[in-house]
């Protein structure tokens, strides 16, 4: 087991060094290199680096990042900790509505929402044209209100933390205070508050990172308001004439920088902090219901109004309206936005084809989902099952594509990808569909190593050594014992992949295929052209359609796993005594799986 583990570790450790740490190190090695990818080396020393406080915009880009980033995280922290706190404690009506809520922003991407409050607040939008409110321009327009904005969507990420933190009471503390002259706030502030800050600093990290490295926002506002940042400056650099790929390097790498400063902050916070306060008084946190129910009702159905209800709201009015400045007049109203998705014969849908980039996202992201599980479930296994020497290693490498942008990941994608030397071996990918989809694939293996792993702490390893000693090889073990123990998470693993990797818009910016429709990129285009009305309604008919797609593939699957069950049964009753017994090597074992 031993040396099939170290096999196995070695093999997916260079495939993940391969699809997402290389390209990281690329981008980071041609700040200071630049032109290595392209035949030119010539070391320029620090000097590039230090042009970003010397060059406008690439300063003003980086002020921006860290100002929206830092201002989003105490934003989103804020709102996201207090409302799972409050879930965690009280058992009120619109609690599970909340929930969804948060699911929702959390897999919406950030450029349909911010088209969504462009619709709305912009200088001809709903605000201002039909509700007659017109302050609300100018208070979304600016640094603060791009804030605002963000820390709205962005406060599931705090939210979900915190609320598994408050998952275990341990009220005997704050008896213990109580009985010594504390009142409900002191005890709060003193002892409740300290517990959770490990959360809620982990909680602000992410909602930190999820933020600098955000492209979805500054796409969206770029058509009506300039507030440059870190990723779509990099983003113009490659798409600018000519192409500056000493200036995308540059502004990578400090977004890198800031990025693992924020995590090397999330592990210092973690270990000072102290975490043995759970013993065996702990127990599972059972909600009350409050005296004011209607209070927390009011409050979440206003939260979850201003967040959700106002951008998709608006995207959901201007793909019904014929145009927008007319208001909700009854005239006004039409479904030919929605028809003309399905129409190829004006001339400007030659670069806005909705079908194909429909087909063609829903395909890049179904076999992104496919091999991210597989590659996720084997990486789970050596994690949990050998002994593989470089755990900590194949595990970073599984969770970095998660802190690193896909802005980023593109352009190192474009460095490692686009060498004249790979035609002689025909692996020249660049401009291809097949790198789009190493590229989806990289961007999801977290989500599916982070799904899976929790389900596969669950089995005892007992099972498979008994497997071992009779013979079993380590595919056998994997597809008797632990595939069909974890199939609900492979499942959610599938889901979750594909959800996140429909709307990609950073990655399909930069490595989109020429002649290759996206969906992202028809929804950004349409809106850049100012067709609003075309792109509201394949913002809501496309995310109608995965939406239906997310459903229908969990509850199939939940019917296959319900009728293998039955038939298990069945099988166990016709025949008890060969119940889940395999030979291997003339020798027999038994499973429960």
């Amino acid at each position: 087991m031993k040396n099939s583990g170290t096999r196995w570790g070695v093999g997916i450790a260079l495939i993940l060094f391969v699809v997402i740490f290389l390209p990281l190190l690329a981008v980071l090695l041609n700040a200071f290199l630049p032109g290595i990818f392209f035949g030119e080396i010539r070391f320029q020393g620090l000097g590039l680096l230090g042009e970003i406080f010397n060059r406008p915009l690439w300063r003003q880009s980086l002020m921006n990042s860290l100002w929206l980033g830092v201002g989003t995280a105490l934003l989103g922290t804020i709102f996201g900790a207090c409302l799972a706190m409050v879930r965690a404690r009280w058992n009120y009506a619109t609690g599970r509505l909340l929930d969804a809520g948060v699911w929702l922003l959390l897999i919406m991407p950030s450029f349909m929402l911010a088209q969504g409050w462009i619709l709305f607040a912009g200088a001809d939008g709903i605000a201002s044209r039909s509700l007659g409110i017109e302050w609300v321009t100018h208070a979304v327009f600016q640094p603060t209100g791009l804030m605002f904005i963000m820390a709205l969507s962005k406060f599931p990420l705090a939210y979900l933390t915190v609320l598994a933190s408050a998952e275990w009471n341990v009220t005997q503390y704050g008896q213990a205070a109580r009985l010594n002259g504390a009142r409900p706030w002191t005890v709060w502030r003193t002892v409740e508050l300290p517990l959770s800050v490990p959360s809620i600093v982990a909680g602000a990290t992410l909602v930190f990172i999820d933020t600098v490295g955000d492209f979805g926002l500054p796409a969206a506002l770029s058509t009506v308001y300039r507030f440059p940042t870190l990723t779509y400056s990099i983003y113009s650099a490659i798409y600018q004439s000519p192409v500056r790929f000493d200036m995308a390097g540059v502004l990578a790498f400090y977004l890198v920088i800031i990025l693992g400063l924020a995590m090397c902050v999330l592990m210092i916070s973690l270990r000072k902090s102290r975490f043995d306060f759970l013993n065996s008084r702990a127990k599972k946190t059972i909600k009350i219901k409050p005296r004011k129910t209607y209070l927390l009702n009011l409050i979440t159905i206003w939260f979850l109004t201003i967040s959700i209800g106002i951008p998709v709201g608006s995207s959901v009015c201007v793909s019904l309206m014929k145009k927008m400045g007319n208001g909700f007049a009854s005239q006004n109203f039409t479904f030919e936005h929605y028809v003309s998705l399905f129409s190829t014969s004006l001339p400007d849908h030659t670069r806005l084809n909705f079908l194909d980039g429909m087909i063609h996202s829903l395909s890049i992201a179904a076999i992104a989902a496919v091999v991210s599980m597989i590659i996720g479930f084997i990486v789970a296994y050596v994690l949990t099952f050998t002994q593989f020497p470089m755990k900590g290693g194949l595990q970073l490498f599984s969770i970095v594509s998660l802190a690193v942008p896909g802005i980023v990941m593109g352009i190192g994608y474009i460095f490692v990808w686009n060498q004249r030397w790979l035609e002689y071996i025909n692996l020249h990918l660049y401009g291809t569909p097949a790198l789009l989809v190493i590229a989806v694939i990289a961007g999801a293996i977290p989500y599916a190593v982070r799904v899976q792993l929790g389900s596969f702490g669950a089995i005892s390893s007992s099972v498979l050594n008994a497997a071992a000693v009779q013979g079993a090889g380590t595919l056998e073990r994997m597809a008797h014992i632990v595939l069909p123990l974890t199939r609900r998470s492979l499942l959610l693993a599938v889901l979750a992949a594909f959800g996140t990797s429909v709307f990609d818009l950073a990655l399909a910016s930069m490595l989109q295929p020429a002649n290759y429709v996206l969906m992202p990129l028809v929804i950004d285009q349409a809106f850049e052209f100012g067709k609003y009305g075309y792109a509201t309604a394949a913002t809501i008919l496309s995310g109608s359609i995965l939406l239906a797609i997310i459903i229908f593939i969990q509850i199939a699957g939940e019917a296959v796993f319900r009728w293998n069950d039955r038939r298990l049964q069945k099988s166990v009753a016709i025949r008890p005594a060969d119940n889940h017994r395999r030979t291997y090597g003339g020798s027999q074992y038994e499973t429960n799986s």
